[in-house]
């Protein structure tokens, strides 16, 4: 209904709270208000239903005729009550039956199990901005209270790209916060090099969990940000209470080969190689914001559209060459979408992003040097059959270090696993987030 525009509200029976227990009601009408346009109180208005009353007061507020509005009731006599208002009234005895009359009325179609789940907007969420240090500031956005999960996301992308989980997490009882990563978006920082190694980015994040005053998280990542999420498990694993990645695993460092040499034996990493040069992949890519990010942002099932190939870019001399110059927009992606992504880019475009993947050598030195251990905190791999660059087969042996760890699966989808796929990552992320969070992790001992 929000999206389509139609203005909601809740009309209830309801006394003035004060009692040590009211924190249920507190919650609820909290729930109710980020919802709803309007949430009218008997206790507040001085109206109760079914009175006449009651409905002229919220249709006042509302701006709106008894004419243009439809009351959906359990009770017949409230029922009766706005039909004697003017308005046309729905009794729901049968849930989906309501909701085709509903739908009949106001030409919106009821939610099914194939419909997108809710996402949000900028303009629907609370940002926030952590000084980390002079020059580097991490913006952040924010919903929901409880255990605090934060979420992590890749290249080239934003906080953006998780609209789909944060509200579905919220409404779960998490305190979610989505984070525009460092270089990306509406954090700031310098555009040197090393300041984005692994090394220094957890260390930023652990400065943004100071300051935040969180001592234990949960962390979801994904792509980059599964990189990240899994070096904050293993270097710093006393402030993470839980951790899951969306397609990136948890690849093991091997100190006898260079890590060049590694990336260049995996013919899907070219891309990679070909990032390296400052200037040359921020040339490609800032040439046609919309086009770049029509060629990135696609379906696994989507079918007569070029589809990028992350193999041979140094031969060919370009990501995108070879592509035509009219991409057809994915139905992943929504026209607002697309330009949101686009207005992230605009202004200081991909140097800083791109530095992600400038620090190979830093980040191979500084994984060679952790203490060799499994992960003792639950933790989650989630693959993606059609993921053409991080492939499902990469994750095997994580169970060789992790010692709790779950696996899911989506076989019908791609890189852009929460765009995609959205309703599925929800119900795996709620499941595990939910059962994690009422167990407990392994203990050892402290070794020194």
């Amino acid at each position: 209904m929000d999206v389509e525009g139609l203005l909601t509200a809740v009309l209830a029976n309801q006394w003035v709270d004060d009692t040590a227990t009211g924190d249920i009601w507190a919650r609820l009408l909290c729930l109710l208000g980020g919802r709803f346009d309007l949430v009218l109180q008997s206790c507040r208005s001085g109206h109760r239903l079914p009175d006449a009353a009651m409905f002229t007061s919220a249709l006042q507020r509302l701006g709106v005729t008894p004419q243009q509005a439809v009351w959906l009731d359990v009770d017949e006599e409230g029922v009766k009550a706005a039909e004697g208002a003017g308005m046309k009234s729905i009794l729901v005895e049968d849930l989906a039956d309501a909701l085709n009359k509903l739908a009949d009325f106001t030409g919106v179609k009821a939610v099914t199990a194939e419909s997108l789940p809710p996402s949000c907007s900028p303009d629907d969420v609370s940002h926030g901005y952590v000084t980390i240090k002079p020059g580097v500031k991490t913006h952040y956005v924010e919903m929901g209270s409880g255990p605090p999960v934060l979420l992590c996301h890749g290249f080239p992308e934003s906080w953006y790209s998780w609209r789909y989980q944060i509200p579905a997490l919220a409404a779960a009882g998490f305190r979610v916060l989505a984070l525009d990563m460092k270089g990306f978006g509406g954090s700031t920082a310098p555009p040197d090099i090393e300041e984005y190694s692994q090394e220094q980015l957890c260390q930023d994040l652990i400065t943004f969990m100071d300051k935040m005053s969180i001592p234990q998280v949960t962390l979801v990542g994904h792509d980059w940000g599964g990189v990240l999420v899994w070096n904050m498990a293993q270097f710093h694993p006393e402030r993470i209470r839980a951790v899951a990645s969306l397609n990136t695993p948890l690849f093991p460092v091997n100190p006898s080969t260079p890590p060049m040499e590694t990336l260049k034996a995996i013919p899907i990493f070219d891309y990679q190689l070909y990032f390296q040069n400052p200037g040359v992949a921020e040339a490609e890519l800032e040439k046609n914001l919309e086009r770049t990010f029509k060629i990135f942002f696609f379906g696994s099932g989507e079918t007569g559209r070029p589809v990028v190939s992350t193999t041979g870019v140094r031969a060919r001399g370009g990501l995108f060459v070879g592509l035509p110059d009219e991409i057809p927009r994915s139905n992943i992606l929504t026209e607002a979408s697309l330009q949101y992504y686009v207005s992230q880019y605009q202004d200081r475009g991909f140097r800083r992003p791109l530095n992600w993947y400038r620090n190979v050598e830093a980040n191979w030195r500084w994984a060679c040097s952790r203490p060799t251990g499994k992960l003792l905190m639950p933790a989650l791999m989630v693959t993606a059959g059609k993921d053409i660059v991080l492939l499902p087969v990469f994750s095997k042996g994580m169970e060789d270090l992790i010692v709790n760890l779950t696996r899911e699966h989506i076989e019908e989808c791609g890189h852009w696993t929460q765009m995609e796929r959205p309703a599925e990552v929800n119900s795996i992320l709620i499941s595990w987030l939910q059962k994690t969070h009422k167990t407990t992790s392994v203990t050892m001992a402290p070794k020194l």
